[in-house]
C-alpha cells in the first residue's frame, strides 16, 4: 500500500516538473522573438470584430460602409469576415468597395 502512494508521489512530481520545464522553454522562447510587423488585414481572413478593434481599420470600415458599420446589428456580425457578411448585405457589401477596403487595409500594414 505505501509503495502504491510512493508510486503516485513520485509520478505526480515527473508530471509537475515535466510541466514546469515545458513552461520555462517555452517563457524563453518568447523573451527571445523579435516583435513581429502588424499583420495585414483583409476582407477575406479577418473578422469584422478584430477590424471594429482596430481604430485605425475602424476607420476605414467607416469610410467604405458607413450606413453598415453604425447599425445596430452589427455586434451580431463580429466574427464574420466582410466576404462573408456580403452574403447578407449584398446591396451595400459589394465587390468594388471590398476591393477598395482591402486596399485601404493594406496601406495600415505598411504603417
Amino acid at each position: 500500500m505505501e509503495s502504491n502512494i510512493m508510486r503516485t508521489y513520485f509520478a505526480s512530481l515527473l508530471v509537475a516538473a515535466a510541466g514546469l520545464t515545458g513552461m520555462t522553454a517555452h517563457a524563453d522562447d518568447s523573451a527571445v522573438a523579435a516583435p513581429t510587423a502588424k499583420a495585414a488585414y483583409n476582407t477575406a481572413e479577418t473578422p469584422l470584430g478584430d477590424l471594429l478593434d482596430d481604430p485605425a481599420a475602424k476607420a476605414v470600415l467607416q469610410k467604405h460602409l458607413p450606413d453598415l458599420i453604425s447599425g445596430d446589428g452589427i455586434a451580431m456580425a463580429r466574427g464574420m469576415t466582410l466576404k462573408a457578411l456580403q452574403g447578407y448585405a449584398a446591396d451595400q457589401v459589394t465587390d468594388e468597395k471590398l476591393a477598395a477596403i482591402d486596399a485601404d487595409l493594406q496601406k495600415l500594414a505598411g504603417k
